[in-house]
């Protein structure tokens, strides 16, 4: 395993470095300042919009989308998920505007990556190409509130063939995305049969957002944050919502199997960014103990901050290295060869990143839970991936069993 940066990464790194340095911190108050002003804060603001223009003049645009074609151009900029990892770091260090703007935000992501995996080419044209072109967005409906969704298999709402038709019901909720006034097509998971195998009940379709039977009902808080930035997260109903059958993604029965497909990569891409979030923290906390004093010298001067720092730095070390090595597993033998590192990953790096930015936010004091640093939304976004995408518990139990397999 060689995880150092071949030419092109290191051309595309230098790049976002010096635009995160020259558009993207600076935008941060921007962005602030235009929420708090705006009649409607779902509304676009215009600072993404300069940010994703200047990004896609830069080159720096769908790095996250690996080459689907011989010419590696087709859909994304043909970046492996080894060379990807630490541009995603560099992201992570702005989570609400970065990812944005370089077309790299999650939903978008996994679901542009389910259409260029499984789409139909009229699929492509209709949803895949805007989505590229960073002219729509997108939201995934996976999540519901009536059942246990750590386990998806129990998901509940019903997709039902009805002619040349299909016909769905139900509730759908942290539909990531869905409250952007931008977002033009859901994929929906849903059980097309019942009676099926458990693991092939459920299928996914795409649903333009405008079709009629289709009701927000509000916008999910996360930890008080309404996450404009991503589009926020919205409770959706689902009632006698009709679309074309040629709309289902794939097939009947097929809607598990894409989910792991598609939470494969979301998971690393994740876990890449919350780096490049514990990053920022330390530094921030670094800076914090350099600059005040407290019980007559500096806090820097503390043993215990001493402690926080050297820790923090060794624990982030580890997480990288583990990522790194995920990411060359998946680009060597497959998403399925890398399961085991997948799951350590999606446990390890939030409770990581979680731990970094308490100790930042710790030694701001006050400063640290304000709205005058980016610590407590860092903390908001990292505590919610412990749930998001597969709580801990369940990746533990899997992980378990794998290990567990050898000795059975």
């Amino acid at each position: 395993m060689d995880f150092a940066y071949d030419a092109k990464t290191e051309e595309l790194r230098s790049k976002l470095l010096a635009f995160m340095d020259s558009h993207v911190y600076p935008a941060e108050a921007v962005l602030e300042q235009q929420l708090h002003d705006a009649a409607d804060p779902w509304e676009r603001q215009p600072i993404l919009e300069e940010l994703k223009a200047e990004a896609r003049r830069q080159g720096l645009w769908n790095l996250f989308l690996p080459a689907t074609n011989d010419s590696g151009r087709e859909h994304g900029a043909g970046l492996t998920n080894l060379q990807y990892a630490p541009l995603a770091e560099i992201t992570g260090r702005s989570p609400h505007l970065a990812p944005e703007a370089l077309n790299c935000a999650a939903p978008d992501t996994g679901n542009m990556e389910v259409l260029a995996m499984f789409g139909t080419d009229e699929q492509k044209k209709q949803w895949l190409q805007p989505l590229l072109d960073g002219e729509i967005r997108s939201a995934f409906c996976m999540t519901e509130p009536d059942v246990a969704s750590s386990d998806a298999t129990n998901i509940a709402t019903r997709i039902e063939r009805d002619g040349d038709d299909y016909v769905i019901n139900g509730r759908k909720w942290w539909s990531s995305g869905a409250m952007n006034p931008n977002c033009a097509i859901l994929i929906v998971m849903g059980k097309t049969d019942p009676s099926a195998d458990r693991h092939r009940q459920q299928s996914q379709i795409l649903v333009p957002r405008d079709t009629p039977g289709i009701t927000v009902k509000r916008a999910m808080h996360v930890f008080g944050y309404q996450d404009y930035a991503h589009g926020g997260h919205a409770e959706i109903e689902f009632k006698d919502v009709r679309v074309p059958a040629s709309n289902l993604i794939a097939g009947e029965g097929e809607g598990f199997a894409i989910a792991q497909a598609r939470l494969g990569p979301g998971r690393i891409h994740h876990c890449m960014r919350l780096i490049g979030m514990a990053e920022r923290a330390l530094e921030l906390m670094c800076r914090r103990a350099a600059s005040r004093v407290a019980f007559g010298k500096p806090i820097a001067a503390q043993g215990v901050v001493h402690e926080w720092i050297a820790e923090s730095r060794v624990r982030i070390e580890q997480a990288r290295l583990l990522v790194l090595k995920t990411a060359w597993l998946m680009d060597t033998v497959g998403n399925k060869g890398a399961h085991t590192e997948i799951q350590a990953i999606k446990i390890g790096t939030p409770l990581m990143t979680e731990w970094v930015i308490d100790k930042a936010i710790q030694a701001h004091g006050g400063a640290g839970v304000s709205q005058d640093f980016p610590l407590a939304e860092l903390f908001a976004a990292t505590r919610t991936l412990r749930i998001a995408d597969g709580p801990d518990e369940v990746h533990r139990m899997s992980l378990a069993k794998r290990e567990l397999k050898k000795y059975l």
